[in-house]
């Protein structure tokens, strides 16, 4: 059965950010645990401008999450279903 189509308008929405390199790298870098934008920017050599807007992007779908620790905000992959689908992603590309 095809999902209705809301439903398939999320999920391709949800598809589309696995489609660009920064973000899945800084995914892949959350799957260590939490970190802040400098750490971030720091281990992926770029901007912190550039981490924040990709993890923007990030949030507002969903797929990461952040608290505040002081002055810093800690980002961490929102829940177990994301570095699965990382996981999954990886499996088949190196099959």
């Amino acid at each position: 059965m095809i999902p209705n189509d809301d439903t398939l308008y999320n999920l391709a929405e949800f598809y589309k950010i696995f489609g660009d390199y920064t973000r899945v790298k800084i995914l892949c870098e959350l799957r260590g645990g939490q970190m802040c934008v400098q750490d971030i920017a720091s281990a992926l050599n770029m901007t912190q401008s550039a981490i924040s807007h990709q993890l923007r992007v990030l949030k507002t779908m969903g797929l990461v999450s952040g608290i505040r620790d002081g002055k810093a905000i800690l980002y961490s992959l929102a829940d177990d279903h994301i570095s699965g689908i990382l996981d999954m992603g990886l499996e088949h590309i190196n099959e």
